[in-house]
């Protein structure tokens, strides 16, 4: 049997500090389901907690506020890593940010190994922003300096 792990890793630290692809799960408000979303501001605090940000109008800030249980799935060189944690409102609005924000932790429970045996990620996700560069760079300069404020 393997030993739970329930703090990030040096790799995994690392890894979560250059707006990693990532997908939030939460259990949706109303209808008690799961629910995925892909996000991008998000980086760990130390290696027992990840802090992260989203629209303040976003329904996962309304599921993370009604059930606290969550995970996150981050894909790193070989693999996937789920973090298993309960979300905990840091602040209902970033400063300096020009749009509500909301900042969140994620207090670690435990992490575990999600790919499937046998398997390695042969190729990391990656994704871009559709919209100007300058102005993308410069949100998400905005954005990382207020969560670490927070």
């Amino acid at each position: 049997m393997t030993e739970t792990v329930t703090a990030l890793s040096e790799s995994l630290f690392q890894q979560l500090q250059n707006e990693p692809f990532a997908l939030l799960h939460t259990i949706d408000a109303e209808a008690g389901s799961p629910t995925s979303s892909a996000v991008s501001w998000i980086y760990p605090v130390n290696e027992s907690t990840l802090r992260f940000a989203i629209d303040g109008r976003s329904r996962l800030a309304v599921n993370m506020l009604s059930k606290a249980d969550v995970s996150v799935t981050v894909f790193v060189p070989g693999s996937i890593q789920t973090i298993y944690g309960i979300a905990r409102l840091v602040k209902d609005s970033l400063d300096e940010v020009p749009f509500k924000l909301v900042c969140f932790d994620i207090e670690i429970g435990y992490i575990r190994d999600a790919m499937f045996y046998g398997s390695r990620l042969s190729a990391m996700p990656e994704y871009e922003k559709t919209y100007d560069k300058r102005a993308a760079d410069k949100l998400d300069r905005q954005v990382f300096a207020a969560m670490k404020k927070a």
